[in-house]
């Protein structure tokens, strides 16, 4: 199934060649006057400056060529020679018939599928989230559905951060707070019919022991000493504190599963720091047979500088000089662990684009290692979300906001946006109120994904949450608009049916909704889900035009009002597939 920008595309390029001059130079792009023409092709321009002729005069010679091929209705050459093409009616009316019985609407599959790991959220044990997690978490979903959509086989990793230093300063604290807990954990059998008393601690409570034990372990060094103890133990295997750490983790990872479901963000996979643990000795071993391990004052490092480095990258830090194993260990480590249980063709890294260099130093050591091919490791950075006064998102106390209140903080906003504008009041209130949260979830994912990921962005509550505007609750209004155009047309009795593309407003719609595989390849490419956003708004508004233009229900007859039922669900159909690949669902009313 050829889009039509492709077919006008291979006509135009076998165009130039058949006159003489390179194919390549009958690219084809979207009008930037539309009101002239659908499509448009500049390449003459390109030959009069690569020497070969007038540019008028090879537009026309071109426009010669096409002027019976059977998707072109009208061909002009206009200025300096561009070549304008408005598409056949018949073609158009072909096209979106082929759409409206695709489910895909159009959208292709890649040529060769591919295993392809994303690893995005990153939430640690013992933490709730904050809003830093938002952009990894609302990223990485939608990267993760468009390769799976484009047809690879995907798994999402949220690379749950639950080993290192920070356990240990739980494992005292829970102990120092809870007597009958330190008893539990401190014996060498613990009880099992004990265990329950570790429920008296719950995520609300380590979010509160974590911060007050970090600020002691730096001013207190016995406690430090306690805390590194702890973590020692932990990581060799004592019975009661490996208990007590898969409590938090169990906790955890409950309330953070809760969170991002609520998001529309669900993983695969929720493997951690511990999994690859076992794997960090022997790796050692293996860097240092390799020759790559060097020593640095004490430390243990692989070299990953080339001389054509245009800044100097440092070394790969694998074992510190107090012997322990460091976070680029670990992240080391999960390349090798994803190889035995996955072999990734692909890994993404959905990461803060402040950690650039720590991952170009990562994917170095491993290629240099040979666990990962050239290139098979990509950093997918990203900027900050802020708010107003252009800083990372804050609460208006200057603390920062945990995500499950942002989100209560959005669904709040929605409420009051559904009730101001009189939606949603026939509703039952269990409905009502998922509708308030879909919206309040497109909120926050379509002001996020409507930016290319690696530059920062203002959050605007206010503005973000409005029903006008490029926003996401402007066009799941737009989607609930269409529903139930189509549910008053089933009322009717009427139905849609052969697609007849005639009017301007048509025309402009169809060339749109033609569009979206293209949108779709080059958002794969990039990893660029704003460019689906993009895609999402500009037909949300091609729509409203043609539904205020051409009466659907009120058609002058029949076969006309089938045939814009038809474009109507199509429409729908592939706005919300265009949405679903960001993780934005839609609400069946308002």
């Amino acid at each position: 199934m050829t889009d039509l920008r492709s077919g006008l595309g291979e006509a135009v390029s076998a165009a130039f060649a058949a006159i003489g001059l390179p194919a390549e130079w009958g690219r084809v792009a979207i009008s930037d006057r539309p009101d002239l023409a659908d499509f448009q092709c500049n390449g003459a321009l390109a030959a009069a400056r690569a020497g070969r002729g007038n540019p008028r005069q090879i537009a026309e010679q071109a426009a010669e060529r096409l002027a019976s091929h059977p998707l072109i209705a009208g061909i002009d050459v206009a200025g300096p020679g561009f070549i304008n093409l408005r598409v056949a009616e018949a073609a158009l009316s072909e096209r979106m018939s082929e759409l409206a019985a695709d489910p895909r609407s159009g959208a292709g599959l890649v040529a060769s599928p591919r295993r392809v790991i994303v690893d995005y959220g990153g939430p640690n044990v013992a933490k709730e989230m904050h809003v830093g997690h938002l952009r990894a978490s609302i990223i990485g979903e939608a990267v993760k559905r468009l390769f799976r959509f484009r047809g690879d086989e995907v798994k999402g990793d949220a690379h749950f951060g639950d080993w290192g230093f920070q356990m240990g300063l739980l494992i005292v604290a829970c102990a120092d707070e809870d007597p009958e807990i330190a008893a539990l954990i401190e014996s060498p059998d613990p009880d099992p019919a004990r265990e329950d008393i570790l429920d008296r601690i719950g995520l609300a409570d380590l979010d509160r022991l974590y911060p007050a034990a970090a600020a002691r372990a730096k001013t207190d060094e016995a406690y430090r000493d306690r805390a590194r103890r702890a973590t020692a133990e932990l990581q060799a295997g004592k019975p009661g504190y490996r208990l007590l750490w898969r409590h938090f983790a169990r906790v955890t990872r409950e309330a953070l599963a809760r969170d991002f479901h609520a998001l529309g963000i669900d993983f695969d996979l929720w493997r951690g720091e511990s999994d690859v643990d076992p794997l960090i000795e022997p790796m050692v071993a293996d860097l240092e047979a390799k020759h790559l391990l060097i020593d640095d004052t004490g430390a243990r490092i692989v070299r990953v500088a080339k001389n054509d480095d245009k800044r100097r990258l440092p070394p790969l830090l694998v074992v510190s000089s107090e012997g322990s194993a460091m976070y680029g260990t670990t992240d080391l480590a999960t390349i090798l662990d994803r190889k035995k249980f996955f072999d990734p063709e692909l890994a993404l890294y959905v990461v803060d684009q402040r950690q650039a260099d720590h991952f170009e130093t990562v994917f170095r050591a491993a290629y240099l290692a040979g666990y990962a091919e050239p290139g098979a490791l990509e950093h997918i950075g990203f900027g900050t979300m802020n708010g107003p006064d252009g800083k990372p998102f804050k609460t208006r106390a200057g603390g920062v906001l945990k995500l499950r209140d942002l989100i209560d903080l959005v669904t709040e906003m929605a409420r009051e946006r559904l009730h101001a504008a009189d939606l949603g009041a026939e509703l039952p209130p269990e409905e009502f109120e998922d509708t308030a949260l879909k919206v309040g979830v497109a909120t926050l994912k379509f002001a996020d994904l409507i930016n290319y990921r690696g530059t920062s962005y203002v959050f605007d509550l206010d503005r973000f949450s409005s029903f006008e505007g490029k926003t996401g609750p402007y066009l799941l209004y737009q989607a609930v608009r269409v529903k139930s155009l189509l549910r008053k047309a089933a009322e009717d009795g009427a139905s849609a049916g052969e697609i007849r593309i005639a009017e301007s407003p048509e025309r402009d719609l169809a060339i749109a909704l033609d569009g979206f595989d293209r949108v779709l390849s080059e958002a794969y490419d990039r990893r660029a889900p704003n460019l689906i956003a993009d895609h999402a708004y500009g037909l949300a508004q091609i729509f409203s035009r043609f539904y205020a233009a051409c009466p659907v229900l009120a058609a002058p007859d029949g076969a006309t009002r089938a045939s814009r039922l038809a474009i109507a669900r199509l429409t729908l159909d592939q706005l919300e597939l265009a949405l679903d690949l960001l993780g934005i669902a839609t609400p069946a009313r308002m």
